[in-house]
């Protein structure tokens, strides 16, 4: 599902038009992203949780030369579904 098809089916679902609609999903994605930069956790009850991660730095070794490189710590976005979510699509129950 692309960004088009999704705000469609949203705006459908809550009753706005498509322009509000988008408007809307780029506050929260804004907001979340201000969220992210400050380091905390937000929670989506029923959805689940998004959180920033912080990676130590580490030694990889390149397979092909066997060179060992040292591999700066870094910041990632994880995300942990809700059980409910981990439950219905281990099952296939969608």
């Amino acid at each position: 599902m692309n960004n088009k098809d999704f705000i469609s089916e949203l705006s459908r679902r809550v009753g706005y038009n498509m322009t509000d609609t988008q408007r809307l999903v780029n506050n929260v994605i804004s907001a979340m992203g201000d969220r992210f930069q400050e380091d905390d956790v937000i929670q989506m009850p029923g959805f689940g949780q998004f959180e920033v991660k912080k990676k130590l730095e580490r030694i990889m070794v390149n397979p092909s030369t066997q060179q060992r490189m040292l591999v700066p710590p870094k910041l990632v976005l994880g995300f942990k579904p809700h059980a409910t979510w981990k439950e219905r699509l281990k099952t296939g129950n969608r």
